[in-house]
């Protein structure tokens, strides 16, 4: 059996008198890629979130790395926390720092570094994505759509993480600019070793990068495994997105390799 660096187990979540999660289990084994997907306000991004902190369970349990979060101390969870990093939706770069500080946000959360070696550091995280060092005295404003997610991955990688959670990495990207993101994503968990845990609702990048997809509906996960499974699934929801006249395309076309 893969091992799970991620396991949750019966978790629900909810705002006010509506659950958006209803029980759901799920793992992430180490080492992959998965994807999540699941219909607009499925409950997604609810997801992760919840696994990273920002919000709070009402039932269920989270493990990662080995650590039950939900009855972690704060000096434990910090130091999971340390081994993770996110890419929020559009990017949440803060505006008012330039590329370099944003890369460096993270060391100067969790390490005690000199500001030469955080330059360096962030430097070589920057290039790690493709951008190069005339990119770290930019602001977010002067940024294009691709290049604020480049820079957010490259917030992401800066602790060196085992674990990196990516929020519709590729959502207001254009087709050439998702696939090449898509293939720096999946360059870069072959390379580091990463485990991924990817929500998208971009068909194109399940096919191209997921080693495993799992399926959310009616606050559960519904389907999961390898992109053949998906299609053969009889699930109403899963059967529509996975079978319908757009994914039959994408899955005759065929899957890039990694840079």
């Amino acid at each position: 059996m893969p091992e799970a660096i991620i396991k949750v187990r019966d978790l629900v979540v909810g705002f006010g008198d509506h659950n958006v999660l209803k029980g759901l289990s799920l793992d992430v084994h180490r080492g992959e890629i998965l994807g999540l997907v699941g219909g607009s306000g499925s409950g997604k991004s609810v997801l992760l979130r919840t696994i990273i902190g920002l919000l709070p369970r009402r039932a269920g349990s989270i493990e990662a790395l080995g650590t039950r979060l939900d009855t972690a101390s704060d000096a434990q969870r910090r130091g999971v926390e340390r081994h993770w990093g996110v890419l929020f939706q559009n990017g949440a770069l803060f505006s008012s720092l330039t590329v370099r500080q944003n890369v460096q946000f993270p060391m100067r959360e969790y390490l005690k570094l000199s500001e030469r070696l955080m330059d360096e550091v962030a430097i070589a995280k920057l290039e790690m994505v493709g951008l190069t060092a005339r990119d770290a005295d930019k602001f977010p404003s002067e940024l294009s759509g691709g290049m604020t997610k480049r820079v957010a991955l490259a917030r992401a990688l800066a602790l060196d993480p085992e674990i990196v959670f990516l929020d519709e990495p590729t959502s207001g990207l254009d087709p050439i600019s998702a696939g090449d993101f898509d293939l720096l994503i999946r360059t870069l968990q072959q390379t580091l070793g990463l485990s991924v845990f990817m929500v998208t609702h971009d068909l194109e990048s399940l096919h191209t990068v997921c080693d495993r997809i799992a399926a959310l509906a009616d606050g559960v996960v519904v389907a999961e495994g390898t992109m053949d499974m998906m299609m053969m699934s009889e699930h109403p929801w899963v059967k529509s997105y996975f079978r319908g006249k757009r994914a039959s395309m994408i899955a005759q076309a065929p899957r890039p390799t990694a840079m």
